[in-house]
Order: C-alpha cells, then structure tokens, then sequence
C-alpha cells in the first residue's frame, strides 16, 4: 500500500505577530515543505485560511495590511464585549467566498473556547468564516461569536498551539510560536504589565505542547509587539522568514520532510 507523508502545521495566535507566520510559510515552502494539514488558533487561525485557501505568503501580508481588518469592526452596545466582530464577516467573505473547510485546498482546523463550559471546541468542516472569527474573538474586546449552542471567544485561552487535530494524523508536526517574550527588566506601565502577564499565560499552554511537535519553530523577541501594532507587518513577516531559514540550517533533518512530502511511501 502507497501513501503520502502527511506533514502538520500547528500556528499559535498572538494578533498583529501572527504576520510572522507568513514569513514561516514563505520559507518553508522556499525548501518545498507543505503542509497537508494545517491548525491554527486566532491570528494563526485566519493566516492558516488564507495559505490554506492559496493565496501566497506575501498575497496575504498584502491584503491584511491594505485592509486592516481591524477597523471594519464596530462598538457593540452590550455588556459582553466593547466591539462586533460581525461586520468582519464581510471582509472575510470577499477573500473566503466559498465559506466552506472542505472547498479549502489544504485541509484547515481552527480552535476556539467554549466560554460556557471552559473547554476547547475545533472546528474543521461545514461553515468556514464563523469559526475562524470565534478563533480570533478577544474576551472583554469582543462579544462572543454564537455557533449553534455555543459561545466562543479566543481559542488561545486555552489552547494556544493546537496540535490536537493532528496529532495521530499527520506524521510529522510543525509548531510556530508567536509570542516570544524578549526579558524585561523594567516594566514601563500597567498596559505593558498586562500584556506581558497575558502572553506569559498563553506561552504557558505553547511550550506545554512544545514536546508532541517534531520542529518548533520560534522567532526571537516578538512578544515585543503590540497585539494591534499593523505599521509592523514587514518587519513581522520578514521575521519569521529569517528565524525560519536559520532554523532549518541548524535543523536540516527537517529538509527531509521536503524530500519525502511528493514520494509515495511503503507502509
């Protein structure tokens, strides 16, 4: 029996720093690595649709920072959250027409949190534009998105590299962090405490993970960043691009992956 080697890729969420991922995917796919499945949470989960849907690392850094998807969001009059993400839905549907995992051309989980019951939900088929939104739904920032019975907000809570949907699956896992917290010897100010408290808790759920990945890859210094901070998107791409072509000089075992990925192998 011949079958394919089935190579996984897990993307972490961390806003405007997911455009690091990009910069990822361009040199991964430079040494012919490409996924055949793909996971992501948040800002991973909507870098993950768009190189999953076809369009080029670099198509992607164009269109999110012409359209800064952030300013199609609205105030929502609620005591769930201080901004809608339902006029996203829109800008979505012009890059995701179709709106279906399955019309994807590389299959696509996206992970979300059940605020209601405190458990992580992935999603993988049927309706492809909610899910992802609910990936990305800050708590406190946003309302919560509503899929059938449930409230979902930011998978990153709780899962923030989801490897889940494939482990057992996929024969090798690629993980990528975001989120890289450079040391700080002086705290500036509450916000700068805030942020760092919160990305120390969402790395805390990475690198429990870290072990169940064959390659992680992680650039240097990017919990620097601003979640919202988009004037940094080159700097971002290019980023990951450079941690991720020194990553594989000092890991070239992982060209093999690029080796075997287009071989048909004995089982």
């Amino acid at each position: 029996m011949k079958s394919n080697l089935k190579i996984g890729l897990a993307l972490s969420g961390g806003g405007v720093r997911g455009i690091s991922h990009l910069g990822v995917l361009k040199g991964l796919k430079e040494v012919g690595i490409i996924p055949t499945k793909v996971s992501g949470t948040s800002a991973g989960a909507i870098a993950g649709a768009m190189y999953c849907e076809g369009y080029e690392p670099e198509e992607i850094l164009k269109i999110i920072v012409e359209t800064n998807f952030f300013k199609f969001m609205r105030p929502a009059i609620s005591w769930k959250g201080i901004l809608k993400m339902d006029t996203v839905e829109s800008l979505f549907k012009i890059y995701l027409s179709h709106n279906d995992f399955s019309k994807l051309k590389i299959p696509l989980s996206v992970a979300a949190t059940d605020i209601s019951k405190g458990k992580s939900v992935y999603f993988s088929e049927g309706e492809l534009i909610k899910p992802i939104m609910a990936s990305a739904c800050i708590p406190g920032m946003f309302e919560p998105i509503v899929i059938g019975s449930k409230h979902l907000v930011d998978g990153g809570i709780l899962n923030n590299l989801p490897i889940e949907p494939l482990d057992g699956i996929c024969d090798y896992v690629i993980g990528v962090n975001c989120n890289h917290l450079p040391e700080e010897m002086n705290i500036r100010n509450m916000k700068n405490l805030i942020e760092r408290s919160v990305i120390m808790a969402m790395n805390y759920n990475v690198y429990s993970r870290e072990s169940k990945c064959d390659f992680f890859i992680e650039a240097p210094g990017l919990g620097k960043y601003g979640v919202f901070d988009i004037k940094k998107a080159p700097e971002l791409f290019q980023a990951g691009y450079d941690r991720t072509m020194q990553f594989i000089e000092e890991n070239p075992s992982i060209l093999e992956l690029a080796e075997k990925t287009n071989k048909s192998v004995s089982i």
